[in-house]
């Protein structure tokens, strides 16, 4: 079982040791805007390491958008970060599930997640697995509620996408983490990775405001058995730094076993 950190894109590796983390998640550009990722100096260094690797694709990528100038473009960097990915041998490239606009159809959102796939199989296909992730707000988000995820999977799962669970996501979105990772196996098939984060909102607060384990409003005890059910790879993406995010690794790794 490894668990990880989401860490500063500079010097993962570094940053790995740092925690003492098995795993490392890292953006490859600014995550809130659209550039495309350049090659890494430490690429070769990266696929040689034994710490595994997860890419976080930017905030601003949204494909199941209503407005052309936001999906297209958001269509075509997934494209470049999944093989900017795939370069430094990562295991998937993490986005969110995305939204439409107040008022639209949620409908048509699901139809553009799958419109995004077919546009990967046309540019010679996605070199590793997409994760999708739930989100933790809006009405009009894609993959809040379990049963607009499942609307979700019946465009996507054709295509192999995998699934990412934020656990404050989930909490904060309003889905008791009981049982979790059964509901989204049952809806997906799969759990691919595990944002292991607590919240410092309440339960279907839609806040996406993550704290250290055991600081929010999460039971540590939900995290740690969505861990150990789903049987997947953990990434903290918690305050703190360096401290912060050691003691919820060393937290998580002696309560779930590993």
């Amino acid at each position: 079982m490894r668990i990880g950190a989401h860490v500063d894109s500079a010097d993962p590796l570094a940053e790995a040791a740092a925690r003492g983390a098995d795993a490392v998640q890292f953006f490859l550009t600014d995550p809130q805007k659209y550039n495309s990722p350049k090659p890494r100096e430490d690429a070769e260094r990266i696929r040689a390491s034994e710490v595994e690797v997860f890419v976080h694709a930017p905030y601003i990528v949204n494909v199941a958008s209503l407005n052309n100038r936001i999906r297209i473009p958001s269509r075509k960097l997934l494209m470049a970060h999944a093989r900017a990915a795939a370069e430094l041998g990562a295991k998937g490239l993490i986005v969110h599930g995305g939204h439409v606009g107040a008022g639209a159809d949620l409908t048509a959102g699901f139809t553009n997640w799958r419109k995004a796939f077919e546009y990967a199989e046309s540019e010679g296909g996605l070199p590793l697995p997409v994760l999708i992730e739930n989100t933790a707000g809006g009405d009009n988000a894609c993959a809040r509620r379990f049963d607009d995820l499942a609307r979700l999977w019946d465009e996507v799962g054709r295509f192999g996408a995998g699934f990412c669970l934020d656990t404050c996501h989930a909490f904060a979105g309003g889905e008791d983490l009981t049982g979790i990772v059964d509901r989204i196996k049952s809806i997906t098939g799969r759990i691919d990775l595990i944002h292991a984060n607590d919240s410092k909102g309440g339960f279907d607060s839609g806040q996406d405001r993550h704290d250290n384990i055991g600081n929010g409003k999460i039971d540590p005890e939900l995290v740690v058995a969505a861990i150990r059910a789903s049987g997947a790879p953990a990434i903290v993406e918690t305050p703190g730094g360096v401290k912060g995010q050691s003691a919820d690794i060393a937290l998580l790794r002696e309560r779930a076993g590993s």
